[in-house]
């Protein structure tokens, strides 16, 4: 099977693809929208962040600790998915510059 890969990709070549941005029509659109969704998502984020403190707050003061801790587990994910959506550009940049030199 590998000969007959290398046969008809040729063995070892480049076939010089590489992303440009006049392939498609509505890439601005697209940007538009992953942007937007971005947003949501760090609004989401903030609210998660608000319900998980109130969630440990009042779990603490009511003695409930399985409250509590389902309020910092909220909250720390919370944080982590605004890392995440925040540096979501720069983590796909970087492993596209990798991908780029295999």
């Amino acid at each position: 099977m590998r000969g007959l890969l290398g046969t008809i990709v040729g063995a070892g070549t480049n076939p010089g693809i590489t992303p440009n941005t006049d392939g498609l029509p509505g890439l601005e659109q697209v940007r538009r929208v992953v942007g937007a969704l971005s947003t949501w998502g760090l609004v989401a984020c903030v609210a998660a962040v608000l319900i998980g403190g109130a969630l440990m707050a009042f779990g603490r003061m009511g003695g409930r600790t399985g409250m509590s801790d389902g309020g910092k587990s909220t909250l720390l994910m919370a944080v982590a998915g605004a890392a995440i959506i925040g540096a979501a550009n720069a983590l796909v940049a970087f492993f596209a510059a990798i991908g780029a030199e295999v």
